[in-house]
């Protein structure tokens, strides 16, 4: 096992647009740490870096406290898992996780020890004679991975492994390869779009837009405290509902419209006049009525999902969704009465996109 320390890294094609800006990160020995984005925002080319498949524009990158910022992938201690499979096709299973140890020179006796081993954590023993074109999504997805164990590297990268599955084998392979890492605990790097492998696969969440680290924490931290409107309208499904306004003048009430206005928590006399978005998690709205100040919303669509309901509606001149217990059903075109808890507001300025403390 070793640690991975990113030491200012950026990257640029051109010499003039950084599409990576400075990025310091520290993973520790054993660490799982997913990286988590939109397409484009930079995750996957910060892996590539690190697995040395693409150079750093600047910056260095130390695995087990070696810099390898130059060095080719083969010496950089890494076993990398891609969406892709990439098995051979004509190769049987055992044959495919023994190939990058028969091309370093391992003896027969090792690489089946080494094969042996990875297949057994991985269930696959009874597949060991079959091609991959006898194999499901998943079982190929578990030679893939084998074929990196049996590497007994010091850092896995993961370049989105699920992404090529179903609904259903996607939690059954979240879960596996969380007892993989409670078994193996391996230093890992994980890159995903999903917010949900994200959020039940890592110790530490990145969360990256636009080739920046917008925040980096444990995913309770970040769903609880999201540092950035952009982290907290992309983590959390349903997305938390955003409020656009100001606060006023006598720093007291957040104003939405003109004619909406929401007592603060406390008087913050230094936000006088400030323009700000409120954010509130779904779940986090409650019922109530009109006489203990309630909000109204009226019912536009009704999600039915069996636990929960989402009620959705506009308010405050924005689209509203509301998480119910399911024995809440309220009609399409009735009215509920809703409270926004201030112990659940996130408030962020709206210029800048940050949390206001």
């Amino acid at each position: 096992m070793a640690c991975l320390k990113l030491q200012a890294v950026t990257k640029s094609y051109d010499g003039k647009t950084q599409i990576i800006q400075p990025i310091d990160l520290d993973v520790a020995d054993g660490e799982f740490v997913v990286m988590v984005g939109p397409s484009g925002c930079g995750k996957s080319t910060l892996l590539r870096m690190v697995a040395g498949l693409e150079r750093t524009t600047s910056g260095d990158i130390y695995i087990d406290n070696q810099r390898v910022t130059n060095l080719e992938p083969k010496d950089r201690g890494i076993a990398m898992v891609f969406q892709n499979y990439a098995l051979y096709p004509h190769m049987n299973v055992f044959d495919n996780m023994a190939y990058g140890l028969k091309i370093r020179g391992f003896g027969k006796a090792q690489i089946r020890e080494r094969v042996e081993d990875a297949a057994r954590i991985l269930e696959l023993m009874p597949l060991l004679q079959r091609k991959p074109r006898e194999l499901s999504g998943g079982q190929r997805q578990r030679v893939a991975m084998g074929r990196a164990i049996v590497r007994e590297p010091a850092v896995f990268l993961f370049d989105e492994p699920l992404s090529n599955l179903d609904a259903k084998l996607r939690v059954q392979m979240r879960l596996e390869l969380q007892q993989l890492h409670q078994r193996l605990k391996t230093t890992s790097l994980y890159v995903t779009h999903d917010q949900v492998e994200a959020m039940t696969l890592a110790q530490r969440v990145i969360v990256m837009n636009k080739g920046i680290a917008e925040q980096i924490g444990a995913p309770a931290e970040i769903y609880r405290r999201p540092a950035s409107l952009f982290v907290a309208s992309f983590i959390g499904s349903p997305a938390m509902n955003l409020w656009s306004g100001r606060i006023s003048d006598d720093g007291c009430r957040f104003e939405i419209d003109g004619d909406i206005a929401l007592a603060l928590p406390e008087p913050k006399p230094q936000w006088r006049g400030k323009a700000l978005t409120l954010g509130v998690r779904p779940e986090h709205i409650q019922l109530a009525t009109s006489e203990t100040g309630g909000i109204p919303l009226q019912i536009s669509t009704l999600e039915l999902l069996g636990a929960d309901n989402l009620a959705h509606g506009k308010w405050g001149g924005q689209n509203v969704i509301a998480r119910l217990s399911y024995e809440h059903c309220p009609a399409i075109g009735s009215t509920l009465w809703l409270h926004l808890p201030t112990s659940s507001w996130h408030l962020f300025d709206s210029q800048s996109g940050l949390r206001m403390e």
